[in-house]
């Protein structure tokens, strides 16, 4: 037995469950919808540099900035790390189960290029400081050193416990 929708009875359906409908079909369209991060080929040597870690630039930087606070003087910025600069390639991961054990597999998803084949990388990770040691001629002063361990506290994300200000001579010996 075969049923037989007429137009009206349609409509009249239609009207009931329009709101469901309405939920239904935003659903679909977000489930369609594309999202997430897209795999990225690794930057070559050119783009790597521009974006590499330079540790000794950003303190020469971060000199010269502090150097312009008044009263501060010559200024000296010494960071240290506790990792370097790190990049996590994406993973192609598969499992297969045996009789007695489990396998999984890990391969890293390359790209190929022009001149050649590069790993994918998911993601970067930028280097985390361990502490700082600031040297200028007006640390004798309670406001500079204040500010220079502010500064330098905005900048790199150290607690004040991990920065150090000293006095530093006018004249290298």
């Amino acid at each position: 037995m075969r049923v037989q929708w007429k137009p009206e009875q349609l409509w009249k359906l239609l009207d009931k469950y329009k709101y469901v409908l309405l939920i239904l079909a935003a659903g679909v369209l977000l489930l369609l919808w594309p999202a997430g991060e897209k795999a990225q080929p690794a930057p070559d040597a050119s783009q790597g540099a521009a974006e590499a870690f330079d540790l000794a630039a950003l303190e020469e930087k971060i000199s010269r900035t502090l150097s312009q606070v008044e009263g501060a003087g010559k200024v000296t910025v010494t960071l240290t790390l506790k990792n370097g600069m790190e990049q996590v390639p994406a993973t192609d991961r598969s499992t297969s189960a045996g009789e007695r054990e489990n396998r999984v597999e890990e391969k890293t998803v390359v790209v190929s290029t022009g001149s050649g084949q590069e790993a994918v990388v998911r993601m970067q990770r930028y280097p985390v400081f361990q502490g700082a040691l600031v040297v200028c001629e007006g640390a004798d002063q309670a406001q500079v050193r204040l500010a220079m361990t502010q500064a330098v506290s905005a900048l790199t994300g150290l607690g004040s416990d991990r920065i150090t200000v000293c006095k530093g001579s006018a004249e290298p010996s």
